[in-house]
């Protein structure tokens, strides 16, 4: 029997998870005016006048007020001298006030009236008649579209460059906020083997893995959950009709949390009982080819090149250097923070380098058709010195968890 896995119940592993978010330090007004510092230092650099932050991950990163992204436009207009002015609508004037972290101008439109003429009546007012306005990469269409209509004298261009500038680099606040938030989802993922048996169903165990996250101080529980079977477990992210574990069974558990914003996402891979032979081979080598990944991580190196080095392994190992099965059908790894996959990515081709602060995933996954899949995911982080694992990897296929 694999060590860690199975011979526990529900109720006491949850009587043994406790709350531990006491010590945890929200980001500070002084961390968001810090931003958009770097922000407004990044537009001038590109010769952008104004950028606008539309509701939602954006507009929460820049100025710690959380809002839900809908069919009304609301955001804010970051100009480069670092002045904002907050685009809400009249009805809303004073929730948002209550959400609103970075104060400023609160701008209104009424139900009648065009939110994209207010928009370009804040930017004229600033004599920007003529100016390049960068817009939120994540803004829908129709916002795009209503504000490029309503003003055809500016230039508009995507705001990623500036955006993902300053959210790919992590403060020290925020890799510590994340890591606490993947130690919590590690002792969640260690209890949630332990109360495996057979016929146990997929619902059971992410119910559980959602009660485990409350307990442990996440009040909204999971942030998302992933539980795979047998052959189930090729399928990266899961099947319409899960079934439920049988003895000798692959197991994949991915899981993840938010806390105070920032997200965890953790996945385990073991055998529930005796692994097959086949099984362990695949599973030493999906060890092998993440160590490859992680060894790759140097300041300065390519993401693009961090990929190459985990199919590189693979390539060694006999199987595909490129995304056909059996091995790796997607990319190494992504980046995590506020959003559960941002920039940058570790995927071939990209010319990003790594730098200190960023957070990454690495998650070489192999899959071998009709039989199983293994997903090793941990997450590391830039240092000065290079990369450094927010968890411990697997330990062996015998022992997952290394006890």
């Amino acid at each position: 029997m694999t060590i860690g896995i199975g011979g526990s119940t529900a109720a006491i592993e949850l009587e043994k998870i406790q709350n531990r978010t006491q010590d945890v330090q929200p980001i500070q007004l002084e961390e968001y005016l810090e931003r958009i510092k770097k922000a407004t230092g990044l537009m001038k650099e590109l010769s952008v006048q104004a950028l606008y932050l539309n509701a939602g991950t954006n507009l929460y990163y820049f100025t710690g007020t959380k809002w839900n992204a809908s069919e009304r436009m609301v955001g804010a207009l970051l100009f480069d001298d670092g002045s904002l002015e907050y685009i809400v609508p009249k009805f809303e004037e004073g929730t948002f006030k209550k959400y609103m972290k970075v104060q400023a101008n609160i701008n209104c439109w009424e139900e009648h009236e065009s939110p994209y003429v207010l928009f370009g009546k804040l930017l004229n007012d600033r004599n920007s008649e003529y100016g390049r306005i960068a817009v939120d990469e994540s803004a829908p269409y129709f916002l795009v579209d209503g504000v490029s209509k309503a003003n055809t004298s500016h230039a508009f261009i995507n705001a990623q460059e500036i955006t993902a500038a300053c959210r790919m680099q992590k403060s020290k606040n925020e890799i510590a906020i994340i890591q606490k938030a993947k130690d919590i989802t590690m002792e969640v993922q260690r209890a949630a083997a332990k109360i495996l048996r057979p016929g146990i169903t997929v619902d059971e165990v992410v119910d559980f893995i959602n009660k485990a996250h409350i307990k442990a101080g996440i009040p909204s529980g999971s942030y998302f959950c992933i539980v795979l079977f047998a052959d189930d477990t090729q399928y990266p992210h899961g099947v319409s009709v899960p079934q439920p574990l049988k003895e000798n069974d692959a197991v994949i558990v991915d899981t993840g949390c938010r806390l105070e914003g920032y997200l965890s996402d953790i996945t385990r891979s073991y055998a529930y009982g005796t692994p097959s032979e086949e099984y362990r081979t695949i599973w030493n080598l999906e060890q092998k080819v993440q160590f490859a990944a992680f060894e790759a991580a140097n300041i300065d190196a390519s993401c693009g090149s961090v990929d190459d080095a985990a199919r590189k392994t693979l390539a060694e190992a006999g199987l595909s250097p490129d995304y056909d099965l059996p091995g790796l059908p997607h990319r190494v790894g992504h980046g995590t923070g506020l959003d559960i996959h941002e920039f940058p990515y570790l995927v071939r081709g990209s010319e990003i380098k790594l730098q200190e602060g960023m957070v990454v995933s690495n998650e070489p996954m192999i899959c071998i058709p009709g039989k199983f899949g293994i997903r090793h995911e941990d997450h590391f982080y830039m240092t000065e010195n290079g990369a450094k694992w927010f968890t411990e990897p697997m330990h062996s296929v015998d022992n997952p968890f290394g006890y």
